[in-house]
């Protein structure tokens, strides 16, 4: 039996990882001295509440190795073998604590996967595995199958303010205030596991817009399953669907709000797809 474990920036939806039963490691979010583990002893509406309490952005670590010895001790009494699914190892280390444990259980079968992909991207990697897994597939086959889609994975992003990117120190504070009262948006792009702005658009409307196009390019006519993404901009989302629906080949669509150890980058207001050629 092939047992699947992921991290919490997968961003599926509680009653998926319940139904198919997907221990999942909680991301550390510090604020300050406080640590919280995701999903844990911090949900949404504290992260946004602890954000404007103290008006600073929160740092993030990966999940402890110990907590990954665990479940893999838990497998290898089970006589199971492991999968982990990790989100991409260019923006977290939780692809390298997933490793260093399989060094302190050397008596579990296990093999760690870098999605190279961060929300959904990771998610459908994971829903596809589980999936795969139930059906009695062997590892080697959900490995096969995980690599075609990795290589066939987009996601596009789109903040709705600066304010966040400014807080956090990712665009300087005057070129940030510059662009905030241009109104201009960026667009963010996940290539080869690193998601970097490559483009601005003026206002919002265009900015959904904007990653539609990107999707429907990227996509071709070939189904997809879609991932609409959102960080408590809900109605946005629901236009989103909307409009990928309408243009693209859209096999499956799921929506979600993203989960605060990604909403951390972008805050409140942040948009966007994620989504895998079938």
């Amino acid at each position: 039996m092939l047992k699947v474990i992921t991290d919490t920036t997968c961003n599926l939806a509680p009653e998926l990882i319940a139904a198919h039963h997907i221990p999942t490691a909680p991301i550390a979010i510090q604020f300050g001295e406080e640590s919280y583990d995701e999903f844990v002893n911090l949900d949404r509406d504290l992260f946004y509440r602890r954000i404007e309490e103290t008006g600073t952005i929160p740092t993030t670590s990966q999940p402890s190795p110990a907590w990954f010895a665990q479940q893999y001790r838990q497998a290898a009494e089970a006589h199971e073998s492991v999968l982990v699914i990790t989100v991409t190892s260019k923006h977290s280390g939780t692809y390298s604590s997933a490793l260093l444990a399989r060094s302190l259980v050397p008596e579990a079968d296990v093999e760690v996967f870098d999605s190279a992909a961060v929300s959904l991207g990771t998610g459908f990697m994971v829903l596809e595995a589980v999936e795969m897994a139930e059906r009695g597939e062997s590892r080697s086959a959900v490995l096969q199958r995980l690599t075609k889609i990795r290589k066939n994975s987009f996601l596009y992003l789109t903040p709705a303010t600066l304010k966040y990117l400014q807080m956090s120190g990712r665009v300087g504070k005057l070129q940030g205030a510059i662009a905030s009262l241009l109104n201009v948006k960026p667009i963010i792009i996940l290539q080869d596991g690193m998601l970097e702005a490559r483009e601005s658009v003026r206002t919002r409307g265009k900015a959904l817009e904007r990653l539609v196009a990107l999707a429907a390019a990227a996509a071709g006519s070939v189904p997809v399953r879609m991932g609409v993404v959102h960080a408590r901009a809900l109605e946005e989302g629901r236009k989103l669907i909307d409009m990928v629906t309408s243009r693209l080949n859209c096999e499956t669509v799921m929506m979600e709000d993203l989960v605060p150890s990604l909403a951390v980058h972008g805050g409140p207001g942040v948009v966007g797809l994620a989504f895998h050629k079938v």
